[in-house]
């Protein structure tokens, strides 16, 4: 699965929001009980890993010029829910990449 967010931001402006927010991205999880790893394989990946409901998700945060791409290897047994998670990845995309509030 893959959610495009569009930004007009630096490449480097994107690395420093995501790397000072990634312990916001268990809120966006159903039920809050969620396990999240986040790393930096290279300065344009981020990779994360969630477990929740039993269910490990390995995705993946891809920063492109102009847009931010989060792509999930959605197992099969959660692909009935895929409309619910795209909404809440780009509603907590979208907040992840906004300003901090001062």
């Amino acid at each position: 699965m893959r959610v495009p967010i569009k930004h007009n931001l630096t490449k480097d402006e994107v690395r420093h929001r995501l790397r000072s927010r990634s312990h916001e991205i268990s809120d966006a999880v159903p039920g809050g009980a969620a396990d999240v790893q986040v790393a930096w394989p290279d300065e344009d990946t981020m990779s994360v890993g969630v477990v929740t409901m039993g269910q490990t998700l390995q995705s993946r945060v891809l920063i492109e010029d102009t847009q931010v791409v989060f792509e999930v290897d959605l197992p099969a047994a959660l692909s009935f829910v895929e409309p619910m998670i795209k909404s809440a990845i780009r509603s907590k995309g979208e907040k992840l990449l906004s300003a901090p509030k001062a």
